[in-house]
């Protein structure tokens, strides 16, 4: 399931100086920096503290590939922080020395900065504010972030693949992976659309149409998140693309 579920449309300012803006790292871990690589998961989140204007902060793994199984990913992971401003996202991503690392570190970088655009539920008890409220036109990324309840998440998984499956081939789908956490609860989905309507007619159709409604159906989620972002200054490589 991914953020394309979130409602409203709103479009950013072009100069968010007083509203938090996010940031997404994605990499595939170079082959001589594994043990790097899995550092991340035990020591990244002590990161933090040297950030200037950062407010949120979240090392994820990923499936097999990129993608969104049940089947860890040995080198492909993200980073997704939030920061006070635009122009403190725009100084960690040009070369806070901690993006540096995971440049050096990876056979593929992809970075981007997200201006909020709707934003529905929360993360960890963090919500979004979007930056304004004139209609959208152009690319548009989506974020859904899940605790997923342990009642249920064998329900969740058999809804899933058929979702994400629909996800990896969808019109105007320019990039999606799944990210986590951790293994099976904490789960998060994230996608990058040529438009809004491709986001939505993915959203309100077919596979994914109805694990929404099994997920509101059934209380799948104790926390989720549902946000739709502008992409701001995406570039780099993921999954053999080049982006920016």
């Amino acid at each position: 399931m991914t953020a394309a579920a979130a409602e409203g449309e709103q479009a950013p300012d072009p100069h968010p100086t007083d509203r938090p803006v996010a940031t997404l790292i994605l990499v595939d871990v170079a082959e001589g920096s594994r043990v790097w690589g899995y550092s991340r998961f035990v020591v990244g989140r002590f990161d933090r503290s040297s950030i200037a204007g950062l407010r949120f902060f979240k090392v994820l793994g990923s499936g097999h590939e990129g993608g969104f199984g049940l089947r860890p990913s040995p080198t492909r992971q993200g980073l997704f922080c939030v920061f006070d401003n635009a122009a403190a996202a725009d100084t960690f991503i040009e070369g806070h020395p901690l993006v540096e690392r995971y440049r050096d570190h990876a056979r593929e970088f992809f970075s981007v900065s997200l201006h909020t655009y709707s934003c529905r539920g929360s993360w960890s008890g963090l919500s979004l504010p979007p930056i304004t409220t004139t209609p959208l036109q152009g690319p548009i990324a989506a974020l859904t972030r899940a605790s997923i309840k342990p009642a249920q998440a064998t329900a969740f998984w058999r809804k899933a693949p058929s979702a994400q499956a629909d996800l990896a081939h969808a019109e105007g789908c320019l990039l999606a992976t799944g990210l986590g956490e951790a293994p099976l609860l904490r789960q998060a989905t994230f996608s990058l659309w040529a438009g809004v309507d491709d986001m939505d007619r993915y959203a309100r159709t077919g596979a994914h149409l109805d694990a929404i409604k099994a997920a509101h159906r059934h209380g799948f989620f104790s926390e989720s998140m549902f946000a739709r972002f502008v992409p701001v200054g995406m570039r780099g490589v993921y999954k053999g693309r080049v982006y920016g």
